[in-house]
C-alpha cells in the first residue's frame, strides 16, 4: 500500500460539473482500486484459540485435567476429542453464518447517481473514483469524501464527529463518506475514495450486524436458570455422596459428571446454524436480512404497516392526465414541474414528470436560477427561475393541499382534485408567478396502479394472523381506491394527528400521514402490545424503521431505510414480506424444539445422577458417558436445525415460562423411563454396578432420541416427516451407543437383547409420551 497515489486536495480536481468520461473513469479504477473498505477480520489463530477460552471450553478442560490427576487416561482423552469437536463445529458453523453475512452484505451494495459522459446514471457505489461528480439526494449516504460544487443539503455526520447536530452545507464545504443526507439535494466532487477517505472504517456504506435477539435472549436465559437449578441438584449430590461416607476420588467423577451434564455445549452454535439456514433460504426469495436475528423476528410480526407506492402498487409512476387553469396550458404545467424537478435524481415522481416533458416542447420556457429539492415534512419542492422578459419568478410543485395553501383559492380548483383522486390518481399542483403572488398552474394525475398479487397477499398474510394497514402520505380519496383494490376494507384515520391510543383494529387506511406520524404510529401499536412490522423507502421513514420489531425496507429505498431496516426487499410488492414470516416462523419452530429438547434431557440427566445415587450408592455415569451422551444428544440433535416443520397459523410468541414447564414435565417423563429401566435391571435381572451404568447409558441416550420425535411435532409425530438429517443424527446416536454397548467400549458389555430391549422400551415410552404431550401443549398454548 505503500506505493498507492497519494490523497486528492481540492487543488487537484477540476471544477466542471461534467463529470468524467468512462474511459477517465476506468483509468482512475485502476489507479485507485474500488472505492470499498478492506475486510478487518479476526485471523484463523485468534479464533481457533478462542473456541478454548470460553466457559463451555474451561469446564471441558477442567474435566480433562482431573481425568489426568485421577489416571483416567482414555476418559481424559475423549474429552479431550469432544473439546476439539466442540472447536470444529464452531469455527465451520461461524464460517457459514459469515459466508451468509457477506452475500447479503455484497447484494446490498448501494449505488450513486454519477454524472459519466455528461449524462447522470446510477452506478455501484464502489465503482466511483476521485473526479467523479455525484449527485447528494435526501435519504442517501455520502459514498465517498466530497467538496459540494453546486446546491444545498442538510448534513447529518454524527456517526463520523461525533456532532449531534446536523449542518447546512452549500458550495465549497467539503463532507466526508458515510454522512448522511437529511435534507436538499447537491452536486459534488469526489475527493477521496476507499481507504484514502478520512474517517475510513468508520464509513462502512452497509453494516449487516449479528445480534442476540429479545427471543435468544429469553430462550438463554431459561437455560442459564436451568443450569442454576441443575447446580442445586449437584450440590445435593456432594452433600449426600459426603453423607454415605464416599471417598474424594469418587466424589470428584461424580461431580464432574454432574457439571458435564449441565453445559448446554452445543446451544450458541445451534442458534447461529439456524439463523443462518433461514437467512440463506430468505435469499433465494429476494429477501436480505441485515443482520441474522432479523430472521427469527420476522416471526412474531402482528402488524404489518405497509406504504401504498411501491409495495401495494407497482412503483411504475406515470402522468396520466394535465388539468391546466386558465391563462396556462398542458405544455407550460408540465414544462413547470419539470424544472421543480431533481434531474438524475432516484425519485420515481420526479423521473414520471421528466419523462414526460421530454415528449413537449414550450417556446421560450423559464430559465432555471436555482433548485429546491423536495422536503417531506412541507411535501413541496420548488425551482426560482426567470422568465423571457428577465423576471424572477418562482414554481412550486407538491401535494395539492400544501400547494394551494400558498395561493389564493381557484374557484373549482378543488373539486377537479377531488375527481381525479377518486379515480385513484395521485395528484400534484403546480404554482408559477412572483414568490409572493404565485397562481395555480394546473393539477398533474399521475397513475399507479394495484399490483395483482397484492390483494391475495394481504388476504395470505391475514390468515397467518398478520393484519396489514396502509400507512401513506398521498390524500385519502387516493388511498382508500388502491386499498379498496387490494382488500383492505376498514375504515380510514381521519387526516390529523393519531390518536396516541390507536390500535390497528380500528383503521385500515393512514392517509395524509406525515414522515414523524408513521413513528408515532408505530409506537402507539406497539404500546397495545403488537409486534409491528414497517415497510417504507425513505431517509423519513428511518425513525420508524428503527423503532418497528421488524423494519422492513423496499427494493427502492434509500440508504439510510436500507441501514435502518432489519430486512431488505430486492424484489417488489409484498411476496418478500410474506416470505419473511413463513421462513421466521419455520426457524422460530426448529430453535422452539431445540430449546424444548434442551430443556428436557438436561433436566432428566441430573435429576437421573441424583436417584442413581440414592438407588446405587454409586455414581450412575461416568464422566466418559456423560461426555459420549453430549455427542450423541447436544450435537447430532443439531440436526432439528434442519427438519421439516409447519409453519404455525398465528404469529409465534416466545411462551418462556410455558416453555420451561413443558421441558420439566417431558423431562420428568424421560426420567421415569430412565429409573424404571435401571429398576429393572436392579431388581428384575440383578445386574450388578457396571451393567448398571452401561443400561443406565442406554436408557438415556435411546429415551432422548425417541422423545424427539415426539417433541419435535406439536400434533403427533406421524404429521409431519423428520427430515433425513434428523433421521441419520438419530440413527447414528443410536447406533454408536448400541456397539459401545455391546462390545464394552467405555463400558461394561451387556448382551445384545439387552439392547435390544431398551432400544424397544424407549420407542413404546416415546409413543406414550407424544400421546401425554397433546394435552400438554394446547394447556400451555405451545404451538
Amino acid at each position: 500500500m505503500n506505493d498507492s497515489p497519494p490523497p486528492a486536495t481540492a487543488a487537484d480536481h477540476a471544477t466542471s460539473t461534467t463529470g468524467l468520461s468512462s474511459v477517465q473513469a476506468a483509468a482512475r479504477l485502476a489507479q485507485y482500486g474500488p472505492n470499498a473498505m478492506p475486510e478487518t477480520t479476526v485471523g484463523f489463530l485468534p479464533r481457533v484459540l478462542g473456541k478454548f477460552w470460553a466457559p463451555v471450553p474451561v469446564m471441558l478442560e477442567a474435566a480433562i485435567v482431573l481425568q489426568i490427576v485421577l489416571g483416567d487416561r482414555i476418559e481424559a482423552a475423549v474429552v479431550a476429542a469432544l473439546l476439539l469437536f466442540n472447536a470444529t463445529l464452531g469455527l465451520l458453523q461461524e464460517g457459514r453464518a459469515q459466508a451468509t453475512l457477506d452475500a447479503l452484505k455484497s447484494r446490498l451494495a448501494l449505488n450513486a447517481s454519477v454524472r459519466r459522459d455528461g449524462t447522470w446514471v446510477i452506478r455501484p457505489t464502489r465503482d466511483l473514483v476521485p473526479d467523479d461528480v455525484v449527485k447528494l439526494s435526501l435519504g442517501g449516504i455520502v459514498a465517498a469524501d466530497v467538496i459540494l460544487i453546486d446546491g444545498e443539503v442538510l448534513l447529518d455526520q454524527s456517526m463520523l464527529t461525533g456532532e449531534s447536530v446536523p449542518i447546512e452545507a452549500g458550495p465549497g464545504v467539503q463532507t466526508y463518506a458515510g454522512a448522511l443526507v437529511r435534507r436538499g439535494e447537491a452536486v459534488a466532487l469526489v475527493m477521496a475514495t476507499g481507504v484514502r477517505t478520512k474517517f475510513g472504517r468508520t464509513a462502512e456504506l452497509v453494516k449487516i450486524a449479528h445480534v442476540v435477539s429479545a427471543q435468544q435472549k429469553a430462550v438463554l436465559r431459561v437455560v442459564r436458570n436451568l443450569a442454576g437449578f441443575n447446580g442445586m441438584v449437584t450440590l445435593f449430590l456432594v452433600t449426600y455422596a459426603i453423607h454415605i461416607g464416599m471417598g474424594t476420588r469418587d466424589i470428584i467423577p461424580l461431580v464432574l459428571t454432574a457439571i458435564l451434564a449441565s453445559i448446554p455445549v452445543a446451544l450458541p452454535a445451534t442458534f447461529t446454524l439456524a439463523a443462518a439456514i433461514g437467512a440463506r433460504a430468505l435469499g433465494r426469495l429476494n429477501v436480505l436480512p441485515t443482520r441474522l436475528s432479523a430472521v427469527d423476528e420476522a416471526a412474531t410480526m402482528t402488524v404489518l404497516c405497509a406504504d401504498k407506492t411501491g409495495t401495494l402498487t407497482r412503483n411504475e409512476l406515470k402522468v396520466t392526465a394535465i388539468t391546466p387553469m386558465p391563462d396556462f396550458d398542458e405544455a407550460q404545467v408540465l414544462s413547470f414541474a419539470a424544472l421543480a424537478s431533481s434531474d438524475g435524481g432516484q425519485d420515481p415522481v420526479d423521473g414520471a414528470i421528466r419523462d414526460a416533458a421530454l415528449s413537449t416542447s414550450v417556446p421560450d420556457p423559464p430559465t432555471m436560477i436555482k433548485f429546491i429539492p423536495f422536503d417531506p415534512t412541507t411535501k413541496m419542492s420548488a425551482a426560482d427561475v426567470t422568465g423571457p422578459d428577465g423576471a424572477h419568478q418562482r414554481i412550486v410543485k407538491g401535494a395539492f393541499a400544501a400547494v394551494t395553501a400558498l395561493i389564493q383559492p381557484m374557484p373549482g380548483a378543488a373539486a377537479t382534485a377531488e375527481a381525479l383522486q377518486a379515480k385513484g390518481f395521485r395528484v400534484l399542483a403546480v404554482a408559477f408567478g412572483p414568490a409572493q403572488a404565485m397562481r395555480l398552474a394546473g393539477l398533474i394525475a399521475l397513475s399507479d396502479p394495484p399490483r395483482d398479487d397484492s390483494a391475495t397477499l394481504i388476504a395470505q398474510l391475514k390468515a397467518l394472523g398478520v393484519r396489514t394497514v396502509m400507512v401513506t402520505g398521498d390524500a385519502p380519496t387516493t388511498a382508500i381506491i388502491v386499498a379498496r383494490a387490494v382488500g383492505l376494507d376498514g375504515p380510514v384515520c381521519p387526516v390529523g394527528t393519531i390518536p396516541a391510543d390507536v390500535r390497528p383494529e380500528s383503521f385500515a387506511v393512514f392517509a395524509g400521514v406525515l414522515p414523524e406520524d408513521k413513528y408515532k404510529l408505530v409506537k402507539a401499536f406497539q404500546q397495545a402490545h403488537h409486534t409491528v412490522g414497517m415497510c417504507g423507502d425513505g431517509a423519513n421513514d428511518a425513525p420508524a424503521l428503527r423503532q418497528a420489531q421488524m423494519g422492513i425496507a423496499v427494493s427502492t429505498a434509500t440508504d439510510v431505510a436500507k441501514s435502518a431496516a432489519g430486512m431488505v426487499l430486492t424484489g417488489p410488492g409484498l411476496a418478500g414480506i410474506l416470505a419473511a414470516v413463513k421462513e421466521g416462523r419455520i426457524t422460530f419452530q426448529r430453535i422452539q424444539t431445540y430449546t424444548l429438547n434442551t430443556i428436557t434431557r438436561k433436566l432428566a440427566t441430573v435429576l437421573f445422577l441424583a436417584l442413581g445415587l440414592l438407588m446405587t450408592g454409586h455414581a450412575i455415569l461416568t464422566p466418559l458417558l456423560i461426555v459420549i451422551y453430549l455427542i450423541t444428544g447436544d450435537f447430532l440433535s443439531m440436526s432439528l436445525t434442519t427438519d421439516n416443520v409447519y409453519t404455525s397459523p398465528i404469529p409465534n410468541v416466545w411462551r418462556i415460562g410455558n416453555l420451561t414447564i413443558a421441558g420439566v414435565l417431558m423431562g420428568l417423563g424421560l426420567l421415569a423411563f430412565c429409573t424404571g429401566v435401571v429398576a429393572v435391571g436392579m431388581f428384575g435381572l440383578g445386574l450388578g454396578l457396571g451393567p448398571i451404568r452401561t443400561l443406565a447409558f442406554l436408557a438415556l441416550v435411546f429415551g432422548s432420541q425417541t422423545s424427539i420425535y415426539a417433541i419435535r411435532e406439536r400434533r403427533h409425530f406421524w404429521h409431519s416427516r423428520p427430515s433425513l438429517w434428523v433421521a441419520a443424527s438419530s440413527l447414528a446416536a443410536i447406533a454408536i451407543a448400541g456397539i459401545m454397548a455391546i462390545t464394552g467400549f467405555a463400558m461394561i458389555a451387556v448382551s445384545p437383547f439387552l439392547v435390544l430391549a431398551t432400544l424397544l422400551s424407549a420407542t413404546l415410552f416415546a409413543l406414550l409420551l407424544d400421546t401425554i404431550k397433546i394435552p400438554i401443549f394446547s394447556w400451555l398454548s405451545i404451538v
